[in-house]
């Protein structure tokens, strides 16, 4: 089982795949890191040899955020948004989009499921 940053990667895929299972590494960054690491991407999980994984290790240890720090330094930004009140840290203490989406008749997902409002009932034509 190959672990890198805390996580286990599947053993069956190849492992520019595998590395886009760690949070914060995509296609394009784990193509840029088994370069680095001068890894081929088409090798299996299974089939790394201990020097190519602590290759790819150390090149995602330099690199900068994945994982837990950057969940965190995430969590922080909304945190300091939310404190100093601007729009956007509005929008996330409200639970509503952030981005500028419409919420008239979509964003469900982040508003919740409908709420009734007493006394108002549907018109029929």
């Amino acid at each position: 089982m190959a672990r890198i940053a805390g996580v286990d990667l599947p053993l069956q895929k190849r492992i520019d795949i595998a590395l886009t299972y760690i949070y914060g590494i995509g296609l394009t960054r784990s193509l840029e890191i088994l370069a680095k690491a001068e890894c081929p991407g088409e090798v299996r999980v299974k089939d790394l040899t201990e020097d190519q994984a602590r290759r790819i290790r150390q090149v995602i240890q330099d690199e900068g955020r994945v994982e837990g720090d950057l969940r965190k330094n995430i969590q922080m930004d909304i945190k300091r948004l939310i404190e100093i009140g601007c729009y956007r840290g509005m929008r996330h203490r409200m639970s509503l989009p952030v981005r500028g989406q419409r919420t008239h008749t979509n964003a469900r997902t982040k508003k919740g499921p409908r709420v009734a409002v007493a006394g108002k009932k549907k018109v029929r034509k």
